[in-house]
């Protein structure tokens, strides 16, 4: 079977998978009792094992199938769930994850997991994970081998064994006080190799040379000598307090490979089932209904209930395709409707129009087929919390409220890193450790809640913890000690403001993490971040009580709407995010502060920006005109007014870069192709707005 044609699906599924089993992992550290919740991950994890046998990634489906024994063994109540099992299984499923993304970038998913592997074999072995074996037993019962062996390694250890060798699995244990453990390791190694083989260690022998191990290895072995001889020339090497010798039951080996060989071809059916009807597969598929296409027959799935939505898998280079493909649709009908309206023609007018209506439609299911929910980025923190609140001691929990909020592709991709530096604030600076909480008479558990919401056409995503807050003297004095603020200009300050010079560029300093809640780190790249995407982010903070960080965002990035604006000859785009209104003001309302002109703008002091200072147009004669046009815009909550010559409409257009040529143009965020063929520049209102 040729499985390079189904690695997109397997790519995609396994990473459902995995986030399958986060999420009920994280469900069964709250739970650990609920046996149900084991069965879902079991369901997870025993899919992606046969999937990832099927593909040919045996790493991959061997760390999973060791992960699958130990929840087998607690579905079946063999062993109890505790914090420190737990720990091993999310580990495991963390290098599954990496695994998975070193495939998904052209690699082979091979990782050296063998530790991990050592203990979930203790795990599912509970205290007989390391067998004793007394020293003066000369031949060794066959247990169960700690270490793995691939299909070339036991085919070694079987060839061995025709011809006269023995095969054993050797556990070293050092002293704790042992100083030069490489030394030890060597000097083993050293001892077996006189006498025989080793084919495999635990951990790599370059981990054993890194001397990146505890005080305990394993080693497979091949020799002629006993068990006992072994044992003791192991025990004369000094600062080694135990050697453990047994014997490698073979038997296993051929009882394993029919296994895989029966998971193997389960999962290759599955594969040909959904070769057969390749456009459908769940758009969000539930871990426990996955094993169903494995292991239940087609018939009974026929006495199934039919699946009302019926979804498909589109690579997303087909829907960046179809977007340009329409983005060009889109000037062309603005050129149509140029054209219509120049010739006045009542069926082509009619003609016109009615295409755009479809149009409009067609831009409508265009769009949302891109956008994407946004639990896709929010569901890697729970996961980031709990370790965090470990690692800090802390007590946190995590609240997510509306998850299946969409946003556009393009966002979802550049939204991610900014949340994770956001939460890591809060729950590192931001919420107190117990005791604080305590002598603040706060519960001693803090809260971090991730929120998002609709709004128009933005999406707002919030961050709200209830701890620290920012101190506001401490803020105000660090950007006025900087240069970020003048001291006048700090009494005229609203907390928000002082608030958000947090995010200010250079206020990043090392004593700020002490002095001010450490949230002045890094925020500034945040903050760029954002305003790249065309969003903007607020803060609101009270301190002691907590904080609220606020990220307004657009929906897409593709198609916005404008208002086109006339400066001399030349054709210039404001995005109507940003617009509050348009107005026209004589040329006396216009006064003078600081050097910079102002209007009064609704009992708000509200700066003039020239745009034809700003981008240098030429003009043909000196005017002097009694009245303004003037769009006043918006960054947070700061306003400026652009001064154009006049208005010309509101219109959708599409974002198009400026090149490689053109990079880091002041105030000009990209540009568009006009309706009549010209090309319109956009401006940044953000760079404009100071």
């Amino acid at each position: 079977m040729e499985v390079n044609q189904y690695l997109e699906m397997f790519i995609e599924e396994s990473k459902e998978h995995l986030q399958a089993c986060s999420e009920h992992l994280l469900e069964l550290e709250k739970n650990p009792d609920d046996l149900a919740i084991v069965g879902e991950i079991f369901r997870s994890a025993h899919t992606l094992k046969g999937m990832s046998a099927t593909m040919g990634f045996e790493d991959l489906a061997d760390l999973t199938h060791k992960m699958e024994n130990v929840l087998d063994a607690i579905r079946n109540e063999k062993i109890h769930v505790t914090p420190e099992i737990l720990d091993v299984v999310f580990e495991s499923v963390d290098h599954l994850e990496e695994m998975v993304m070193d495939i998904a970038n052209g690699g082979d998913g091979k990782r050296d997991v063998s530790a991990t592997v050592a203990q979930l074999k203790r795990i599912e072995l509970g205290e007989e994970a390391v067998p004793q074996v007394a020293a003066t037993v000369a031949e060794p019962a066959a247990v169960e081998s700690v270490l793995e062996y691939d299909s070339f390694e036991q085919t070694v250890i079987a060839q061995s064994s025709e011809q006269g060798f023995q095969a054993y699995e050797i556990s070293v244990k050092l002293r704790e006080d042992c100083l030069l453990k490489a030394a030890r390791v060597f000097m083993v190694f050293e001892i077996l190799e006189k006498d025989g083989e080793v084919i495999k260690s635990s951990p790599s022998v370059e981990k054993l040379e890194d001397e990146q191990f505890d005080q305990q290895f394993y080693v497979a072995y091949v020799t002629k000598e006993s068990a006992e001889d072994m044992q003791k020339k192991i025990m004369k090497v000094s600062e080694v307090e135990e050697v453990v010798v047994t014997t490698i039951d073979q038997k296993k080996f051929s009882e394993r490979e029919y296994e895989s060989q029966q998971e193997v071809a389960a999962t290759a059916s599955a594969v040909a089932e959904v070769e057969s009807t390749p456009a459908t597969v769940p758009s969000k598929p539930e871990p426990a209904a996955k094993p169903a296409k494995t292991a239940v027959p087609a018939k009974a799935e026929k006495n199934h209930a039919p699946v009302g939505n019926k979804t498909i898998r589109v690579n997303i280079e087909r829907l960046d395709i179809l977007m340009n493909l329409f983005e060009e649709l889109v000037i062309d009908r603005g050129r149509l409707q140029s054209i219509a309206t120049e010739v006045n023609h009542g069926e082509l007018n009619e003609t016109v129009e009615r295409m755009s209506r479809v149009m409009g439609d067609l831009q409508t299911i265009i769009l949302t087929m891109r956008m994407v929910p946004v639990e896709t980025v929010f569901n890697r923190f729970p996961k980031m919390i709990r370790q965090l609140s470990r690692d800090l001691n802390k007590k946190i929990n995590l609240e997510i409220i509306g998850a299946e909020t969409e946003l556009d592709r393009t966002v979802i991709d550049e939204i991610g890193d900014p949340l994770v530096h956001l939460i890591r604030n809060s729950v590192d600076h931001g919420i107190e450790n117990p005791t604080s909480r305590r002598a603040k008479g706060k519960p001693e558990e803090g809260t971090v809640v991730l929120r998002a919401y609709h709004s128009g056409n933005y999406v707002f995503i919030e961050i709200e913890d209830d701890g620290a807050g920012i101190n506001r003297d401490k803020v105000l004095a660090k950007a006025i000690a900087k240069g970020i603020v003048t001291q006048e200009q700090s009494y005229s300050m609203s907390d928000n403001q002082i608030n958000e010079l947090i995010l200010a560029s250079g206020f990043s300093t090392a004593d700020v993490i002490s002095d001010v809640s450490g949230r002045g780190v890094g925020l500034d790249v945040v903050k760029t971040t954002i305003e790249s995407l065309g969003g903007n982010i607020s803060i609101e903070s009270t301190q002691d009580v907590g904080s609220i960080f606020s990220i307004q965002l657009p929906l897409t990035l593709s198609i916005i709407s404008v208002m086109l604006v006339e400066i001399e000859k030349e054709i210039y785009a404001i995005p109507l995010s940003s617009i509050i209104e348009t107005s026209i003001i004589r040329s006396s309302e216009i006064m003078n502060a600081h050097n910079q002109k102002v209007i009064d703008f609704r009992g708000k002091v509200v700066p003039l920006v020239f745009l034809e200072e700003i981008f240098e147009v030429p003009r043909k004669e000196s005017q002097d005109e009694e009245f303004h046009s003037v769009v006043i815009v918006r960054k947070g909550e700061k306003l400026a007014g652009l001064v154009v010559d006049s208005f010309i409409g509101q219109q959708e257009i599409v974002l198009k870069s400026l090149g490689n040529y053109l990079t880091n143009i002041f105030a000009i965020s990209g540009a568009t192709i006009l309706g009549n063929g010209k090309v319109a520049l956009i401006v940044d209102c953000n760079a404009l707005i100071k």
